[in-house]
């Protein structure tokens, strides 16, 4: 995609500089400025970068941009990332970013996030959209009169810096700390990599564990992409017990932080403490390569179980809030009977059709 001068005034009552600005969309996958500035970015995630921007493309369509406010030729110095969603049952609609747990603007201050976002509200008219999601890490949007909260969940990360010894005692004594030497134990078999191998016995246990959420996995395409994009910046963790995979994580690494993204699990095999015995192996192998946070991603705010869970690791907890323009009502934001009968649908169905479900289902709902 060439650069695009918008060229979008800023509407006198949502600014107070009541001056024009042009907004330009530069493509993250062809642009070389955008790979360097998001590497050198303090509030960039691996979310940013065009691996995962990639990825996304590939398996689901999604055609990424970024909207800055610097003119082709010159060095960033703010931009959103966004993706296009074009679909007709979920309507059309810009993500920043779909299936990725938050994704911060990248700006040097409220300026520019005035800026970029007076431009996006002039993108929902332009090209008729249903709406534009933001989903930042710390970012507020409560000054844009434009944007309306539209999600909340809870964000979780631990602090590396401490000790092994300090990082251990701190996470729950029976829940975390008893599992962990369980597990030790029963002496789990740790296996981890990128390998078609790895990957076929994590994707096992997500059919299962997604079943038992009533959702269907994402599609395996999704994560070879991730695989071959992200190279080394990927792990696929499985515990086994006598040859059984029991649990498994995917973890990614960017600059000094490790992020949880997937994990899953056999319940026949919870009482070996699979999930716990890899999440410690995680945080090991994270202080070992001088790693500082290992984020635990994100828990539905109605999810008390999983809330719980990442609680008891010791994790800071944050609240993460997504923001819509136009401001969502209420309702469209409660699942309807459409979502609920999917839901026990997919609890029946064969394991073949769900996963073909799933191949279906999530490049309509981003």
């Amino acid at each position: 995609m060439r650069d695009r001068d918008l060229s979008l005034k800023i509407q006198e009552r949502k600014s107070e500089t009541k001056q024009a600005v042009s907004v330009y969309q530069i493509d993250p996958l062809q642009d070389s400025r955008w790979r360097h500035f998001s590497l050198e970015h303090p509030s960039a995630s691996v979310f940013h970068t065009p691996a995962w921007l990639e990825a996304l493309r590939r398996t689901y369509g999604y055609e990424p941009f970024v909207l800055t406010t610097c003119p082709p030729g010159q060095e960033l110095t703010n931009g959103l990332v966004l993706c296009r969603i074009n679909s007709r049952f979920t309507g059309r609609r810009l993500v920043s970013l779909p299936f990725s747990d938050h994704c911060e603007p990248l700006v040097d201050g409220p300026k520019d996030i005035e800026q970029l976002h007076c431009g996006l509200e002039g993108l929902v008219e332009e090209e008729n959209l249903k709406y534009i999601e933001i989903r930042p890490a710390h970012a507020r949007l409560g000054g844009m009169p434009a944007f309306g909260k539209a999600k909340k969940f809870w964000s979780h990360r631990i602090d590396l810096r401490p000790s092994l010894d300090q990082l251990f005692h701190s996470f729950h004594r029976d829940c975390v700390q008893r599992k962990v030497r369980r597990a030790e134990r029963e002496v789990l078999s740790h296996e981890e990599g990128r390998s078609e191998s790895l990957l076929q016995q994590f994707y096992y246990l997500l059919v299962l564990t997604r079943r038992r959420q009533q959702l269907p996995p994402h599609p395996l395409n999704w994560f070879r992409n991730l695989i071959g994009y992200l190279g080394d910046g990927i792990r696929i963790r499985v515990a086994s017990k006598n040859g059984q995979p029991v649990a498994s994580i995917l973890t990614l690494r960017y600059k000094d932080a490790l992020v949880y993204k997937y994990g899953c699990s056999d319940t026949r095999f919870s009482q070996y403490g699979g999930m716990p015995f890899l999440l410690w192996r995680a945080i090991q192998e994270a202080k070992e390569n001088g790693l500082q946070e290992f984020d635990l991603g994100r828990s539905d705010c109605d999810n008390p179980g999983l809330v719980a869970f990442k609680d008891r690791w010791g994790s800071k907890r944050s609240s993460l809030t997504y923001w819509r323009c136009p401001p969502p009502n209420p309702e469209d934001l409660r699942p309807g009977w459409t979502a609920r009968a999917a839901r026990q649908m997919v609890a029946h169905i064969p394991g073949s059709f769900l996963i073909m479900a799933g191949k279906l289902f999530y490049r309509h709902v981003g």
